[in-house]
């Protein structure tokens, strides 16, 4: 596997380890206790990672079946475009720019905490395979229109990248919802 998307693949596993960590340490009956009102709780943020990859999976699996189609040589360096880039910067934690997300990600979930992580393992391994079928294509000419605003394109290696950042950004704001219910106590 090419190193760049070795780099991804380490970022997934280590927003899975994070999570894992997560169900290990939060209570069960507190995953859907929000901090504070206008703060999502630890199952709304899953929820969140879990929709955002539902949302995207049509836009991948129709970008590498492009690439796969078109053939041609695979770059020796991958490189974001610059809307990409931008999205990956404030992507990351910590959440320095907040932005409000679409309806249809906004999270609702009160599911089990365990339900809730299965759920997100699943789709994680799903976008371990992107990444590995991804290996050899022309990423940087194959365009995603993000389903949370129309007017943002960008390629697909920067949305490969951008995907694990949004994953830690949203692990983070669950730890911070954890330690912010861990004080209230």
């Amino acid at each position: 596997m090419h190193p760049q998307l070795q780099a991804i693949t380490d970022e997934y596993e280590s927003a899975g380890v994070r999570l894992r960590r997560l169900l290990e340490t939060v209570p069960a009956e507190r995953w859907a206790e929000r901090p504070a009102p206008e703060r999502w709780s630890i199952a709304e943020c899953v929820g969140h990672l879990n929709l955002t990859t539902e949302g995207f999976r049509p836009l991948v699996e129709a970008a590498l079946a492009e690439g796969r189609r078109r053939g041609g040589p695979a770059p020796e360096h991958y490189r974001r475009d610059f809307v990409g880039w931008l999205m990956w910067r404030t992507a990351g934690p910590p959440a320095r720019v907040r932005v409000k997300t679409t309806a249809r990600f906004v999270s609702q979930s009160t599911a089990p905490a365990r339900g809730l992580v299965t759920e997100f393992e699943r789709l994680q391994a799903e976008q371990l395979r992107w990444v590995a079928a991804a290996d050899g294509l022309p990423l940087g000419s194959l365009q995603i229109t993000s389903p949370f605003n129309a007017r943002l394109k960008y390629n697909l290696y920067s949305l490969l990248t951008i995907l694990p950042r949004h994953e830690h950004r949203h692990l983070w704001q669950a730890e911070q919802a954890w330690q912010a219910l861990q004080q209230r106590s």
